[in-house]
């Protein structure tokens, strides 16, 4: 591992803990470094509040080395005026001698502007270091950016014999507590949880975070014809839901009805989502919801667990076109990924 690389890496780890707090911004990393020896860190931990460089420059103790020091950012300082002024522009104020930016921001506003800004000011410039490794990390942010809609990541449970429900729809429990609480953390992850009618009506789920510490997501189902009772969990009005339908466009508190031209027009509702800037989904079911987002190639990632238990009959799980990349034991679960290149 080059110089470069090792400084790029604890970068990387700082943005990550953004995860949950930034979107629809990216996480971002930054690490200042002067004699080979770290001087200033920070990280983007908030939505609206400050941006990775600007936490790191502040933790400078002594700032008079920024002349001669190089900032290590995981992604391409921002050009415009936002939420925040641009770090650009700071990065040139406080004259920073170097600049080393793992990958370019595919967001218009930024998009090679602000390597433009350093490199017109005389700062040394260099783009690529563990490209990869930050494209991976902000995948949710690139996807939206480069596809106008939200990352979608597939989840279910199965049972060992290849059901997702009994045949009256009942599904409690298929996984063990470790499962359900990774699955809570998923949720404190991502922007938004979408459901079926079957799913919210056979399992009244809550779709909140209850097993971990984070932010609920935007909860959102799919009922075209309002035939969901409204004494369910999904409509209790403790978290911002939407309830996609084909009936009617109305506002409550708490709770949005959005109307489809077309019943299940997946594009309809990714195209609302990308409007309301929800960087990523994570769809929970039922069957038939995801096998729609799988029929239509509108996924990302899937992750599967498979439980212990076994139903000898009722309804089957989806089918993946492909092998999963990666799985992980929990507890006797098996938890499958799966990615849609």
């Amino acid at each position: 591992m080059t110089r470069d690389e090792m400084y790029m890496r604890r970068a990387l780890e700082l943005a990550e803990l953004g995860r949950g707090s930034v979107s629809p911004n990216p996480m971002v990393g930054c690490v200042i470094v002067y004699a080979d020896q770290i001087i200033g860190e920070g990280y983007h931990r908030q939505y609206g509040e400050a941006h990775a460089e600007v936490n790191a420059i502040h933790s400078v103790k002594q700032p008079e080395l920024l002349s001669e020091a190089t900032a290590y950012v995981t992604l391409e300082p921002c050009a415009h005026f936002g939420k925040t002024p641009p770090c650009a522009n700071l990065l040139v104020e406080k004259k920073i001698k170097s600049v080393v930016i793992a990958t370019m921001d595919s967001n218009p506003l930024v998009g090679g502007k602000g390597v433009k800004i350093l490199e017109d000011a005389g700062i040394k410039v260099k783009v690529g270091v563990l490209e990869a490794d930050a494209r991976a990390q902000n995948r949710r942010f690139f996807t939206q950016m480069n596809l106008q809609r939200p990352y979608i990541i597939l989840k279910w449970a199965q049972t060992q014999d290849g059901f997702v429900a009994r045949k009256d729809f009942s599904s409690k429990w298929i996984s063990n507590p470790a499962s359900r609480q990774m699955v809570h953390r998923w949720r404190a992850e991502e922007d938004a949880i979408l459901v079926g009618k079957n799913t919210a009506k056979y399992d009244d789920p809550s779709l909140n975070v209850r097993d971990w510490v984070g932010n609920d997501p935007l909860r959102l189902v799919i009922d075209s014809r309002l035939e969901l009772t409204k004494g369910l969990n999904l409509f209790n009005g403790t978290i911002p839901t939407i309830c996609y339908n084909t009936q009617k466009s109305e506002k409550q508190e708490n709770l949005e009805y959005v109307k489809l031209i077309e019943d299940f027009s997946l594009e309809e509702l990714l195209s609302d989502l990308n409007q309301r800037k929800v960087q990523s989904l994570i769809v929970e079911g039922g069957a038939f919801l995801l096998n729609k987002f799988i029929s239509a190639e509108l996924w990302d990632e899937a992750r599967v667990f498979t439980g212990q238990s076994k139903f000898g009959e009722g309804i089957p799980a989806p089918v993946l076109p492909s092998p999963s990349q990666n799985e992980l034991e929990l507890e006797g679960d098996i938890l499958r990924f799966y990615y849609h290149v």
